[in-house]
């Protein structure tokens, strides 16, 4: 124990200048000078990876006041998401600027707002995030908390809820 002790105190601090990301081989990421997002690796892009066929018609779109009332909608359920301490470790590590305008663009697209989705398709964008019903759960509570601070009547917050609610097969890992 003496021997431990005595070689412990011997040990030298690593000097303060060391890049402790170049010597264990981290990379760091640069993010897209137009975008400000990350890179990710190349995909198709297609409405179809939006997760649901928009809404027939452009009431939808207008209830939820056009493409501001859907970012603001879309900001803010981020915004909830972050704070919540049920999921907010799900967002840990995460490019938010491409989740920024991915889920606006969703939103957007399926509400026939006039966007086009351009985000990966609901399975690949989830993949290995360990997402479980109850984490979905309370993203839904905080969509509803945001479309309701958006004044938005509960029957068109249950018609995009009822359009959303299949793509928990792809989110959600068992």
């Amino acid at each position: 124990m003496i021997a431990l002790t005595i070689a412990l105190l011997l040990q030298q601090a690593p000097p303060e200048d060391i890049d402790w990301d170049a010597e264990f081989g981290v990379e760091e990421q640069v993010r897209d000078p137009e975008t400000g997002e990350l890179p990710v690796d190349p995909y198709v892009q297609s409405n179809e990876n939006a997760g649901a066929d928009p809404f027939g018609e452009s009431s939808m779109a207008e209830t939820f006041g056009g493409q501001d009332g859907i970012r603001a909608i879309s900001d803010r359920l981020i915004e909830l998401n972050l704070d919540d301490p049920r999921i907010s470790d799900i967002f840990a590590g995460h490019d938010m600027v491409r989740l920024r305008r991915t889920l606006f663009e969703q939103f957007c697209y399926i509400l026939a707002a006039g966007c086009d989705y351009t985000g990966r398709d609901m399975r690949a964008s989830h993949d290995a995030m360990g997402v479980q019903r109850k984490d979905m759960n309370a993203l839904v509570e905080n969509l509803q908390q945001a479309m309701r601070e958006q004044d938005i009547p509960f029957a068109a917050q249950n018609r995009l809820l009822a359009k959303l609610a299949p793509m928990s097969r792809d989110v959600i890992e068992r």
